[in-house]
């Protein structure tokens, strides 16, 4: 072997021992750099989706964790059964987060605004809620340019955003709901106890627009392409809402569901924000049960955002099925 070679292998095994050794001697600059800043979890406040000619655009009114879905759901149930169910679909047992979901619909000729979310005095307090008021401009809209507001119903979480410092926050809007729900939470001394906690947000928000609010039965359109569908049990007028454009539909269902899992699966539990559990239940079933039949898409304001989605049928029960990417082409 010649003396070459030699050299070559000591000055191989002497590299191979300096790089041994250099973990230990050279600088860890890697280690010297700043962390990046945690910026907490974060999620989009505004969707927007097609039609047919209609621009759909979701708004987030909260991201709030609530305890439950027991006993807000299943309260003719037991516990054990609505954890149970919970585990199964890999979800917290204790604590859920719906979503609040007020929707515009540009039709070309009106912007309606579905629904108005907490505001200042709905279900969920500021600043954990009521953010209808702040994302509009971040969506893209003035309140000024809305024209119709289109009311499900009359509790707090839907009515609350009418109102904004004492004024209306929607000036150039005239003000849609059904009459036997407007009947139901317009009137002075008619309820008592979280009945008239409701009533009393209902008329503190619609008192000074109440000259400006037309009237709807089941069958009536808001405006062209938005009908009012008869939703009963929630609340005595609780009215969905059918939305066509073009060939295309979407099917709003204001409070059918208060939970993804739990109302979908087991639509005979109870809700306790019911008005009339019996009745909610058999409307729970028959939308659901149309919806599955009909595929159709669905804006489900409870329903985790951008709240929508399909349904269905697993047996005997339904399944939500979160929207992807059908309605982007």
């Amino acid at each position: 072997m010649s003396n070459d070679a030699g050299l070559n292998r000591r000055q191989i095994l002497s590299s191979a021992a300096v790089l041994a050794t250099a973990p230990f001697t050279l600088p860890l600059v890697a280690d010297a750099r700043p962390a990046a800043a945690k910026l907490g979890p974060a999620q989009p406040r505004h969707w927007r989706y097609k039609i047919g000619g209609f621009e759909m655009t979701v708004i987030s009114d909260s991201e709030v964790f609530i305890d439950g879905p027991f006993p807000l759901i299943g309260g003719n149930a037991s516990e054990a059964e609505v954890k149970h169910l919970m585990r199964d679909n890999l979800l917290p047992e204790a604590k859920y987060q719906p979503g609040f979901s007020p929707t515009l619909i540009n039709t070309g000729s009106d912007l309606v605004l579905l629904d108005t979310g907490n505001g200042e005095n709905g279900f969920v307090a500021r600043p954990n809620g009521g953010w209808l008021a702040s994302e509009l401009a971040p969506a893209g809209f003035k309140p000024e340019d809305v024209t119709v507001v289109v009311l499900s119903h009359g509790h707090p979480d839907h009515v609350g955003g009418l109102v904004e410092a004492g004024k209306p926050l929607f000036p150039n809007a005239r003000y849609v709901i059904g009459q036997v729900e407007y009947d139901f939470w317009a009137p002075e001394g008619k309820h008592t106890g979280e009945l008239e906690k409701f009533a009393s947000v209902f008329r503190a928000n619609t008192r000074g627009i109440a000259d400006r609010f037309t009237f709807l039965k089941p069958g009536d359109d808001v405006v062209t392409g938005i009908r009012a569908v008869e939703a009963y049990g929630h609340t005595p007028g609780h009215l969905n809402f059918l939305i066509e454009s073009e060939g295309k539909a979407i099917y709003s269902w204001a409070d059918c569901a208060h939970h993804q899992v739990a109302s979908l699966s087991r639509p005979d539990w109870y809700c306790v924000f019911d008005t009339d559990s019996e009745v909610a239940a058999k409307t729970r079933k028959r939308v659901y049960e149309m919806l599955a039949t009909e595929r159709l898409p669905i804006v489900g304001y409870h329903m985790p955002f951008p709240s929508v989605g399909y349904v269905e049928r697993q047996g005997s029960a339904y399944r939500w099925l979160a929207h992807t990417y059908q309605l982007n082409l």
